[in-house]
């Protein structure tokens, strides 16, 4: 397909929506988490993925290249996907990483432009119990609100309870806590909504297939979101990535990106079944 780098539309509200494209073959627009961007969030993956598809790494309102504006309702950023989905001119498949797990399939449910859809961890609220549920925010919010982003993200990734010891080191040494503080203040803002992002008549009309991703040790909170997810679907593919927890596609890329192209490319066999989704130790 022939996108420039540089790919832009316009969201239904008349916000700009951007995305950076790489590679060449069947588009895949690629949708980051909560404190990510299309700028940053997908750079380990895209080149294991560039020379088989067109990688388009788009951003959601306020954050990476694109528009910022006051409405930051998952209504509007599902229309964001949607819009940026429709505007690449032919059939897309979409990946979607934590809350943009969210989005994708939302945004799917409203649209024949999307063809297949990769969900890797959806963080899901509807699936979780108060034993699996993350550590309570209020000491992140403080910290935002006393202007201490770069300690408010540390402190999301070493408390939370999501994440673990190695993926918190990880991000350390990459200095990604600094990377990230400029998305913080727009996360805060969309943080209830994706609670209200799909419900069980929205997944139920999903008629493209889907592939739920999660790591072998990731967190509970995950697993019992794409064990909710894999209940309600039609008929959806689960895989488990070995030795991945939640940053999977950034810190075990080649894994991640090997179990996209084999479903994207059609040839996908489903793995583990919802029986196998458990609370696994992160330690394992």
């Amino acid at each position: 397909m022939g996108l420039p780098s540089i790919h832009r539309t316009v969201s239904t509200d008349g916000t700009e929506i951007v995305g950076r494209v790489e590679g060449a073959g069947p588009p895949l627009v690629l949708i980051h988490g909560g404190l990510g961007d299309g700028e940053t969030t997908w750079v380990p993956l895209v080149p294991f993925l560039q020379e088989r598809f067109t990688c388009v790494t788009m951003s959601t309102r306020g954050r990476g290249l694109s528009q910022d504006a006051a409405d930051h309702s998952i209504q509007r950023l599902v229309e964001d996907v949607t819009c940026f989905v429709e505007s690449i001119g032919e059939p897309a498949g979409v990946i979607g990483q934590s809350s943009g797990a969210l989005l994708a399939l939302a945004a799917a449910a409203g649209t024949k432009a999307v063809t297949r859809v990769a969900a890797w961890e959806p963080n899901l609220a509807a699936a979780i119990t108060p034993t699996t549920a993350p550590a309570d925010p209020t000491p992140f919010l403080e910290l935002v609100e006393q202007g201490q982003l770069s300690e408010a993200v540390r402190l999301f990734f070493e408390r939370s309870g999501l994440f673990s010891d190695e993926e918190v080191a990880a991000m350390a040494t990459a200095d990604a806590f600094e990377a990230l503080e400029a998305n913080v203040p727009t996360f805060v803002q969309e943080l209830a909504g994706y609670d209200h992002a799909v419900d069980d008549a929205v997944l139920g009309e999903l008629d493209m297939p889907v592939l739920l991703l999660h790591g072998s040790r990731t967190a509970a909170w995950y697993r019992d979101s794409v064990a909710y997810l894999a209940q309600r679907l039609p008929d959806p593919a689960v895989t488990e990535i070995p030795g991945a927890g939640h940053l999977g596609p950034a810190l075990a890329p080649e894994r991640v990106a090997d179990a996209l192209t084999r479903f994207f490319d059609g040839t996908h066999n489903p793995s583990p079944t919802t029986a196998d989704l458990g609370p696994k130790n992160l330690a394992e």
